[in-house]
């Protein structure tokens, strides 16, 4: 039985290389629909696992705070009901709030000199809580973390941040390793490397509109450093930014809720901060790209008709360029089945390999949109496998009715056809 089909389909080959060009044309609307389908699915699966890295980064089981910027005259009056984002934010929230289990926090530093003895860098420097790394689920490429002990101290001590180092040591090609002990100046602080962060998996550094990430140019030091040796507002609140650790379990949009009061309270009711939801901001990214899904299935059924109606013009013709052939084959002993399996095997065939043109050109177009869009693409090997397999249903189907019509037609009628 096998052995038939491959006969077939040899013999649907030989007869479509017979007509090049019209067999290319009736598998364009195949190869564009599979195609751009294939590219669209790679670069969203892209985007999804980019997402996921990011919302990684800030941590599923998170909620952030974030102290608002104002314009000066407007924070004074602020400042006469709410000191701001502080620690003793935080620790109102682990005193009065069950599920919240750890924090991390941050300062911004106002650079307006950064370099080592061989380079500069435009950098943002933070003032970080010791527990900020592993919040952020950050990884070392050399060296170590801060500790407590070097806030305690108030040790002038820094990580650096991927690209950051890169640029600080410019044409020095220091490994990892030789960069620690270095010294950087930070404005009038001289500060010790002492770790080297690996770079983060992801490129962007925004999610549904939010900033965040940006850790490969950065540069860390103890939040006690950022406090008591560097210069700030006087207007400024302690904290820029601050992470609380949620337990498992707990509705993440509650639990929001319950640290908005809290925060409002101790800082008047006024809302000099924003909160954000990781977890929300997943459920709407999975939201957004389940509606892309559903557009793009519609996209490809409305491509892959299209191909189908194509191949059945194109086999429809063929039944009437071959009718005394058919007619031939009838007389010598072909049966209807025989007629309907072989003009079936050439609507499969030309689907088939315009699908699988289609995959190759779906894979080209999202890497070349990939590279010049800097967006990020990944293989879908569902995407491919499920183009392919609809496309042989659309060729086996769409080839139904042209090779029904072939076998039905009369012998006699068909050896004296002009």
């Amino acid at each position: 039985m096998m052995a038939k089909y491959l006969i077939l389909i040899k013999d649907a080959i030989a007869e479509l290389l017979g007509q090049k060009l019209r067999t290319f044309l009736t598998m364009l609307g195949m190869i564009f629909g599979v195609g751009s389908v294939i590219a669209m699915l790679n670069i969203g699966e892209g985007a999804e696992n980019e997402a996921l890295k990011l919302i990684d980064s800030m941590g599923v089981n998170n909620i952030i705070v974030n102290a608002r910027d104002y314009e000066k005259e407007e924070l004074s009056e602020i400042r006469e009901e709410s000191l701001g984002l502080n620690l003793g934010d935080v620790n109102a929230a682990l005193a009065t709030l069950p599920f919240v289990e750890g924090y991390s926090a941050s300062k911004n530093i106002d650079v307006y000199d950064m370099y080592s003895d061989f380079n500069k860098s435009q950098a943002q420097a933070l003032g970080v809580t010791v527990s900020y790394f592993t919040n952020a689920n950050m990884q070392l490429s050399a060296g170590r973390f801060l500790t407590q002990q070097d806030d305690d101290k108030i040790s002038q001590l820094t990580v650096l941040g991927t690209n950051t180092a890169n640029e600080l040591f410019t044409g020095t090609n220091f490994s990892a390793e030789e960069m620690l002990g270095q010294y950087v100046k930070i404005n009038h602080v001289w500060l010790e490397v002492v770790g080297v962060l690996e770079a983060p998996a992801g490129n962007k550094n925004e999610f549904q509109g939010v900033q965040i990430g940006g850790d490969r140019y950065r540069v860390f030091v103890p939040l006690s450093v950022s406090t008591q040796k560097f210069s700030s507002d006087i207007l400024a609140s302690e904290l820029d930014s601050i992470k609380l650790n949620i337990a498992k379990g707990t509705d993440p949009v509650v639990a929001a809720k319950a640290i908005d009061s809290l925060i409002k309270l101790r800082h008047g009711g006024l809302d000099d901060y924003s909160l954000i939801i990781p977890a929300a901001l997943l459920e709407q990214q999975k939201q957004t790209q389940q509606i892309f899904n559903i557009v793009m299935a519609c996209v490809a059924g409305i491509s892959l008709l299209v191909g189908g109606i194509g191949i059945m013009n194109i086999m429809l013709a063929n039944v009437m360029e071959r009718t005394k052939e058919i007619g031939l084959l009838r007389a010598v002993g072909a049966t209807q089945d025989d007629i309907r399996q072989q003009f079936i095997a050439e609507s499969f065939t030309i689907s088939v390999l315009g699908g699988l043109l289609g995959i190759f050109f779906g894979l080209v177009l999202s890497e070349i949109i990939g590279f010049y869009s800097g967006w990020a693409v990944s293989w879908s090997g569902t995407a491919i496998i499920l183009s392919l397999s609809i496309c042989m249903l659309v060729g086996v189907g769409f080839g139904v009715f042209p090779a029904i019509k072939a076998s039905k037609l009369n012998p006699i009628d068909a050896l004296h056809s002009d």
